[in-house]
């Protein structure tokens, strides 16, 4: 069975304890999506907002770094208490010694990529990591569509992983519903985030069972 992890760019932040009460009850991890304008386009929210979600979680969080320099803000996320911080690979010129800081610190290091970039590439640093988050949507954006191509991307990364008989999680992200959550499951996928699917359904609960 797969985790749930919801996002909480697609939360109520003018209701946002509601929301963090949502994930504590259903689901399993609170995943951040941390925008800074450079990397990405979009700017989404930085301490303040983590650190309330902080106050009132009850299931680990999960964040997301969509930024340049990465490791400047390890320590910080840290101090919020993030369980798992991933940092993608893209930016960054020495993935491994960035996953062994994030290690440093008791968080579970993990390597993003976008969509456009080949699965191979991130090869050379599976055991460096603790997971790996692969996009089925491009950073930046919530409510994007789902990539197709993503089962086989997701499917070729299990394949290496259990080659070299590694303990590394796989977790996608953009897109996800109910509609294509078990056939992410059975490409290899151990955690599931979803924003819209679960946010702006009319039952969360109920959305996250079903993609459970």
């Amino acid at each position: 069975m797969a985790l749930v992890a919801p996002s909480m760019l697609s939360a109520d932040f003018l209701h946002l304890e509601k929301d963090v009460e949502t994930v504590n009850s259903c689901a399993d991890i609170f995943h951040l999506d941390i925008m800074d304008g450079v990397f990405v386009p979009n700017i989404s929210y930085g301490f303040p907002v983590v650190d309330a979600i902080a106050s009132a979680a009850l299931k680990p969080m999960d964040a997301h770094l969509m930024i340049v320099h990465p490791e400047k803000y390890v320590g910080r996320f840290a101090d919020a208490g993030v369980a798992m911080l991933s940092a993608h690979l893209e930016v960054m010129e020495d993935p491994a010694s960035v996953m062994g800081l994030i290690r440093s610190y008791g968080m579970k290091a993990g390597i993003a990529f976008n969509p456009d970039i080949p699965v191979e590439k991130v090869f050379p640093y599976l055991e460096s990591c603790d997971f790996v988050l692969v996009m089925s949507v491009f950073a930046g954006f919530g409510g994007q569509k789902f990539i197709e191509s993503t089962y086989s991307r997701v499917q070729e990364l299990r394949n290496e992983i259990r080659r070299r008989r590694l303990c590394v999680t796989i977790e996608v992200d953009g897109g996800i519903s109910p509609s294509n959550s078990s056939a992410l499951v059975e490409a290899g996928a151990d955690i599931l985030v979803a924003g819209s699917a679960v946010f702006k359904a009319a039952d969360p609960a109920a959305a996250v069972r079903a993609m459970k």
